[in-house]
């Protein structure tokens, strides 16, 4: 086998493990995007929605007691709601959250303040003022809901990252099939190929 024939087989060569290195990087990077949206939608927005749903039941709880003039919640299961909920906004805050995300938790977290203040203000009335209490337990509720909308679209967000990773890896692995076909028709004529001697 002369030079020539060598350095056209270790150029095919060559050529087919370039082709062959580059689109598995691309995949790598492309399953790595795929991976961090399925771990962004477990832990930021399926844990956040299950947050959302125990400070929603909690302050239910609450806005049912202020309803029913309940004095033995306030006497004796008040506190340990405003801790179960204290609890639940510090996990909610490990979560990585969107910038109108951060706004709407930083409005409920004053709100719950708010809260606690008035229900202070409550006890003491005897259990009289409660519309200031029942106005900030609406902006609560409010404040939850709109939590919990932005949970389905941010998850909706990444599914589609997902999906444009998928497709993408589908698309370069059709592109590399199709490159190593006609490689290795390339190869077999330049392998098989004799020039004439005069």
């Amino acid at each position: 086998m002369g030079f020539y024939n060598k350095l056209k087989w270790v150029l095919g060569i060559l050529m087919v493990f370039v082709i062959i290195v580059s689109t598995n990087l691309i995949d790598r990077n492309n399953f790595i995007r795929v991976r961090d949206s399925v771990v962004t939608i477990y832990e930021d927005r399926l844990v956040a929605t299950d947050l959302i749903f125990e400070m929603s039941e909690a302050v239910h709880t609450k806005e049912l007691a202020i309803a029913l003039v309940d004095s033995i919640y306030y006497t004796r299961q008040n506190k340990e709601v405003n801790q179960e909920i204290g609890e639940l906004i510090s996990r909610y805050e490990s979560t990585r959250l969107t910038e109108n995300e951060s706004k709407i938790f930083k409005e409920l977290k004053n709100n719950l303040e708010t809260l606690k203040t008035l229900e202070i203000t409550y006890i003491k009335s005897k259990f009289k003022q409660k519309d200031l209490l029942n106005q900030r337990i609406s902006e609560l509720k409010q404040n939850l809901s709109e939590l919990s909308k932005i949970q389905i679209s941010e998850g909706k967000r990444q599914m589609s990252i997902s999906k444009k990773a998928i497709d993408i890896v589908e698309l370069f692995t059709h592109i590399e099939i199709y490159l190593l076909v006609f490689l290795a028709i390339i190869i077999q004529i330049i392998v098989m190929y004799k020039p004439k001697k005069k």
